[in-house]
């Protein structure tokens, strides 16, 4: 599959090489493809990435991965131009200034606010519930932890799920994108464990089945 992934902070650039690593064709969308940063993020990836412009990566790629913060995915999502029919993966959560809580919830969800803006692609929120260290090895104790994904079309969701596979969650069909108004609420609780009680970052969350 060929990924265009929208960020190369902690989260894109995680996601990316992971991606890349296993077999994908990544194109990380950004605006100066050419930066230090940029480059160092790309040679990291391995030779399955490469860097360009992020209106490039989004009509290059079938899967366009939103990996921006909060703040800055209105406009990236404007930036990535026509999105109709692409799959659109929201990995992003409305979070207010220093992790103080959600800006939107319990009547709808960054992901549905996602889809309004992105008219036409196919809405997938998955990967904004953990952080970037699970995603480059969710294995603890030898048993994968969770990654809930939620979505309204079958097909994108699907891809969607076998992308996490690729990195090694045990995935979770959370259902419709509606579910994204309780997978963000999930994001601030692992951030408030992590940061304002003091667990730090490597710890993860798992669904135990009897």
């Amino acid at each position: 599959m060929t990924i265009a992934v929208i960020g190369t902070g902690m989260v894109g650039g995680t996601l990316g090489t992971r991606w890349a690593q296993a077999g994908h064709t990544v194109l990380f969308g950004v605006r100066n493809p050419e930066s230090d940063k940029v480059r160092e993020v790309v040679a990291g990836a391995g030779s399955n990435a490469r860097a360009v412009t992020v209106a490039d990566a989004a009509r290059l790629a079938e899967t366009v991965v939103l990996a921006t913060p909060w703040s800055a995915t209105r406009d990236a999502v404007t930036t990535c131009g026509d999105l109709d029919g692409k799959i659109l993966v929201d990995c992003t959560n409305p979070l207010k200034p220093k992790l103080e809580g959600l800006e939107l919830g319990t009547t709808t969800s960054g992901a549905e606010v996602v889809a309004d803006w992105a008219s036409g692609a196919r809405v997938v929120k998955a990967f904004n519930t953990t952080g970037f260290g699970n995603m480059a090895n969710p294995i603890y104790d030898g048993r994968a932890t969770m990654m809930p994904i939620c979505g309204d079309d079958t097909d994108a969701k699907g891809k969607v799920l076998e992308l996490a596979r690729d990195l090694g969650f045990d995935v979770i069909d959370a259902g419709p994108l509606t579910a994204a108004r309780y997978l963000e609420p999930v994001a601030m609780f692992w951030i408030h464990l992590a940061y304002a009680a003091g667990m730090g970052r490597d710890f993860a969350l798992r669904i135990e089945r009897r």
